[in-house]
């Protein structure tokens, strides 16, 4: 189902003047027939027609809607979608047609549309005001942190904000049953989609484009390239309920707690290892230096053996994690 835009003239106000005019004639009317006409007015037939008017005319009023920037009302008739107001203003349309939000009392941890912050989805809480109104404004839904394996099976914690509007009143309204929930839903499901074809950090042998070629993508260190699948992703899957999702970002990412010990172990030891190879590679090029420099000014003559026992030494002050404690050899070299 496709909206449709009603181009109601905004007589609202000139519907409402006429109406309270009509109630002050029906008033005059009865009190100018009783004391001006006779007392036996009321007895008689003359003021049914004031009293017609006193007890019907409320029915237009039914017919008066407000519209506000960035607000549409979706109406039926007897059941049948007649079209979507969608200009802000004062309307006056058909007093039988009914205004249709099925997510007027659902709200989601969004802006504009807050459940405390806890990101979940709460149904038939509170009954807002106007809520039958649709809101056409950029909202941003922040949903609950998810708990997901990811490619190599270790659990993450990660949760997105979407910022997302409805786009076509009619297929939010008619196409799902409840699209703030049908949003929610489907923003879970796309994220552990694609949050299961990334590795949290950088692994060997590991594809996630599906090209069958092994890359350094992760959801540590790629996260724009994932946002946008995950954008795409849920694009795909809330085009028919009239939703369109303007962006999408990472809040929060990291290791579930029962293994973030673990893995805190691993990137340390890794670090550990990565700063022991630029000291190694530091230290054989000093005792390089020294030996070149000792050579070059003839300082001493070294044979193979004092030169191994050298480096040994030099090797184990540079490397060592301690300062080293020197021993002062008072005798001869030899």
């Amino acid at each position: 189902m496709k909206e449709k835009i009603l181009s109601t003239k905004k007589n609202g106000m000139l519907v409402l003047l006429g109406i309270l005019g009509l109630y002050v004639l029906a008033t005059l009317y009865l009190i100018f027939g009783y004391f001006v006409i006779s007392p036996s007015f009321w007895m008689s037939a003359l003021p049914v027609p004031g009293f017609i008017i006193i007890g019907l005319a409320w029915i237009p009023l039914c017919g008066l809607k407000v519209v506000g920037p960035q607000e549409a009302l979706v109406l039926t008739l007897f059941g049948k979608y007649i079209g979507t107001l969608r200009e802000p203003g004062f309307y006056y349309v058909n007093p039988f047609c009914t205004a249709v939000n099925p997510a007027a009392k659902t709200r989601l941890g969004q802006s504009g549309d807050v459940d405390g912050g806890k990101g979940a989805v709460v149904v038939n809480e509170v009954y807002v005001p106007g809520g039958k109104k649709i809101s056409l404004k950029v909202m941003t839904l922040s949903n609950a942190r998810q708990k997901i394996n990811d490619c190599l099976g270790n659990p993450v914690e990660i949760g997105i904000a979407v910022m997302w509007r409805v786009v076509d009143t009619a297929q939010a309204v008619f196409n799902v049953d409840n699209y703030k929930e049908y949003l929610s839903l489907q923003c879970d499901s796309a994220l552990r989609d694609i949050v299961r074809m990334y590795p949290y950090d950088v692994a060997p042998n590991v594809d996630t484009t599906g090209d069958g070629q092994a890359d350094d993508g992760s959801l540590r260190g790629s996260s724009e390239e994932v946002v946008r699948r995950i954008r795409e992703k849920l694009q795909s899957k809330v085009s028919d309920a009239g939703l369109e999702i303007l962006d999408t970002r990472i809040t929060y990412l990291a290791y579930a707690p029962e293994i973030a010990a673990v893995m805190l172990q691993r990137q340390q030891a890794s670090a550990i290892i990565d700063a022991r190879k630029m000291i190694v590679d530091g230290a054989v090029g000093m005792v390089e230096m020294a030996l070149e420099r000792l050579n070059e000014n003839q300082v001493v003559d070294l044979d193979e053996e004092r030169k191994a026992a050298m480096v040994s030494n030099l090797l184990v002050v540079l490397c060592g994690n301690h300062d080293a404690q020197p021993v002062v050899n008072s005798g001869s070299l030899y």
